[in-house]
């Protein structure tokens, strides 16, 4: 197979695991184009053992053979990406001043994918290519090397996503403390039980580990604890992996490289600091805290968060 010069980062983490943080935080490096939203690139024919358990919006896609090119892009949810594009008033980044029409990214999807294969890996550099040719105010710095997405626990599907890229591409997969992660998951309208999050939260860990072990050139784990220490350092030596070298906008998060005051609507982690990580987690009851760490402690152990634990506990 001939090595194709497109370069793709795919960020993966577990619902308010801190990978909207990063995403973020990923956003103004000039060598990345950082998919405005979260890229959610799934499709309804995805229906595997996992199909229960995460959104089919946030896994790998499968298009049907028989799917000409005009219907492959519909089938992709994308559902922050097109609600925006279509109907922006009732989209949650209705204030996010981004100049793209559906219409016109799709017609730049289609003359990208003119004359090839109709494979999972064209498809979808066509989807991520298109999204920034059709996007008439964004800010080119000239210097982008690599494309980057964001779909949460995506990671599961990292086998595929680095095997259909031959070498090309990267999972970044974000793990984060569960307690924090969980008392920020109750902030939802709808939360998950204790039961549920945490099956999918060892769940996303035991896949990652295995693939990060498996493909230690392109399965990269960061630990949103480390993160929140050091920003800069954390990200610039995974970029370093890549190919990618360091940037004073690692600092802080922005989109279309504004910084923010705050990461709402982008994720529940409002402020990435240690010291909001560990209130957070504070904020659930004892009993909350003591059935987290028996339904993962096997992964507090392997990822050292046993330390806190103990703060949360003394």
């Amino acid at each position: 197979m001939k090595k194709s010069d497109y370069k793709f980062i795919m960020l993966s983490a577990m619902y308010e695991n801190g990978g909207n943080t990063t995403h973020r935080l990923l956003d103004g490096h000039p060598e990345l184009y950082v998919y405005p939203f979260e890229s959610q690139p799934g499709t309804k024919y995805v229906n595997d053992f996992l199909s229960s358990l995460y959104p089919l919006k946030y896994r790998w896609p499968i298009f049907p053979g028989s799917a000409s090119a005009d219907e492959v892009y519909e089938l992709i949810i994308d559902e922050e990406g097109k609600i925006r594009a279509k109907t922006p008033y009732v989209s949650k980044f209705r204030d996010a001043d981004i100049q793209m029409s559906d219409k016109d990214r799709k017609a730049d999807f289609l003359k990208f994918l003119k004359g090839k294969e109709l494979s999972r890996a064209n498809i979808m550099e066509a989807f991520f290519r298109a999204t920034f040719t059709s996007w008439k105010n964004y800010k080119h710095s000239g210097k982008e090397k690599a494309y980057v997405g964001y779909s949460p626990i995506i990671g599961v599907d990292g086998d595929k996503i680095i095997k259909e890229y031959n070498g090309q591409a990267h999972i970044f997969h974000v793990v984060r403390n569960p307690f924090s992660a969980y008392a920020d998951t109750k902030k939802r309208a709808v939360p998950l039980s204790i039961p549920h999050y945490m099956t999918g939260w060892v769940n996303c860990q035991y896949f990652s580990l295995m693939f990060a072990e498996k493909y230690p050139d392109h399965y990269h784990i960061i630990k949103f604890d480390d993160l929140l220490k050091d920003k800069v350092g954390t990200l610039t030596d995974v970029l370093k992996k890549v190919g990618i070298g360091t940037s004073k906008t690692l600092a802080y998060p922005s989109w279309h490289g504004q910084e923010l005051e705050q990461l709402l609507p982008w994720g529940a982690v409002k402020i990435p600091t240690e010291e909001a990580n560990l209130s957070t987690g504070k904020e659930l009851s004892m009993e909350e805290i003591k059935e987290i760490y028996e339904r993962t402690k096997t992964y507090i152990d392997i990822f050292k968060f046993g330390n806190f634990y103990k703060k949360l506990i003394k």
